[in-house]
């Protein structure tokens, strides 16, 4: 499990999530039982927040906009023309966004961003929304699209509006939207369906830090009134999913991973990883029992992610790791070294790491390449001596089981 030997990166390490079409429903309210509101234009606290508008600024840009609440009406107004840009020869773009902390919307994954609005343009096709997560500059991402250095983490997705003077929730899927769009068009150059590193994740959900919404890469008026701006939880949370194992032909453990696993694995409901897996499969299920993942890992520095925080939960002294899927004792850390060499080690490579010592040997094995098994044939990661000897470097998805009940099996 090396960023070398398998292309790993954070950013690449998301979930796959098929393209879905934006649907129409017509609704006058836009919270639900299920739904969870980001901006509305009321004054609530909590989700009010001031969206300001901008033009195309660079190269003699002359599209034009505003952006002002109706008090009375409790909507925001969008309105505005875009124009060719003269050096350009192409549409340039207007823009109203907002920043803020917006709620937490990682149970709406899976689901759909809800546009509540209405327009006197319903031909303008060139109407986008988008949102930046999982960036330390918001504007600068939504100005780049990932096209520059670090500007990951802003999302678009186009988005219509039918005819009608009534409101309308307009849902985009979140696997309609990416972080890699081009600045000068607002197309995407990578879709969620063609690379599921681009596709928003339920983490990046929890800390929405700006929303934006454009008229773009189309010349024309374009009028927008917006009532509320939220997501919708779909039918079934991923929390409530049955976890899919892989298909016979893919599948290589003896059972089913374990619910219930230990540091907050079972959390991770979605198989993160660079390669396509069925999308019911949980991230231990893809990473220990998916054979088309072996060369690839869980994300590195999972271990140190809020929802998992592995080492303030480790227990006092000497912690036993148990196979994901059957139980059985695989590392007990740290041993013959003390609690700090093991977090370095572990911090140096990003996956925990083991040594001789802390090998339960009779249920681990390595085979000539250099992977790691368990007695009962989960994966478990990579076999990586380095300068201080044996390594063994393991996905923290793949020992978080709970003991096995047979207490033979126990080591004390």
């Amino acid at each position: 499990l090396t960023p070398s030997s398998s292309p790993l990166s954070v950013d690449s390490l998301v979930v796959f999530r098929m393209r879905a079409a934006v649907t129409f429903a017509v609704g006058a309210a836009c919270a639900t039982a299920s739904g969870i509101d980001l901006a509305t234009f009321d004054g609530k606290a909590g989700t009010t927040f001031k969206f300001v508008e901008l033009n195309d600024p660079v190269m003699g840009g002359k599209s034009t906009g505003t952006w002002q609440v109706d008090a009375a009406g409790n909507f925001g107004v969008f309105d505005g023309e875009v124009v060719n840009v003269p050096s350009l020869r192409a549409p340039g773009f207007i823009k109203a966004a907002a920043d803020g902390q917006f709620a937490d919307a990682s149970a709406a994954f899976g689901g759909d961003l809800v546009l509540e609005v209405r327009s006197s343009t319903p031909d303008y096709t060139g109407f986008r929304a988008a949102f930046a997560a999982g960036t330390m500059s918001p504007s600068y991402a939504c100005a780049a699209g990932g096209s520059i250095p670090l500007s990951r983490g802003c999302f678009k997705a186009k988005f219509s509006v039918p005819a009608g003077q009534d409101f309308v929730q307009i849902r985009i899927p979140f696997s309609d939207f990416s972080d890699k769009w081009s600045p000068a068009t607002g197309e995407q150059s990578t879709t969620c369906e063609q690379d599921k590193s681009v596709c928003p994740t339920a983490s990046s959900l929890k800390g929405i830090k700006r929303i934006e919404l454009w008229a773009e890469g189309v010349a024309g008026k374009a009028h927008l009134e917006v009532r509320s701006i939220s997501v919708e939880v779909p039918s079934t949370p991923a929390a409530l999913r049955v976890a899919a194992r892989p298909p016979a032909e893919f599948g290589t453990c003896k059972g089913p991973v374990q619910d219930g696993l230990r540091f907050g694995l079972s959390g991770r409901t979605t198989p993160d990883i660079p390669v396509p897996v069925d999308e019911d499969e949980t991230l231990a299920e893809a990473v220990c029992c998916d054979s088309r993942t072996k060369v690839y890992a869980e994300p590195q520095f999972l271990y140190q992610a809020p929802d998992i925080s592995l080492y303030s939960k480790l227990e006092a002294g000497v912690t036993t790791f148990y196979d994901s899927v059957c139980g059985v004792p695989l590392f007990r850390a740290p041993m013959n070294r003390t609690l700090a060499d093991f977090k370095a080690d572990t911090d140096e490579h990003g996956w925990p790491s083991f040594r001789p010592a802390e090998v339960v040997k009779e249920h681990v094995t390595e085979d000539k390449d250099g992977f790691v098994y368990s007695s009962c044939g989960t994966h478990l990661g990579s076999y990586l001596p380095d300068e201080q000897g044996p390594r063994w470097c393991m996905d923290l998805s793949c020992i978080a089981g709970n003991p096995k009940a047979d207490a033979s099996q126990l080591i004390v």
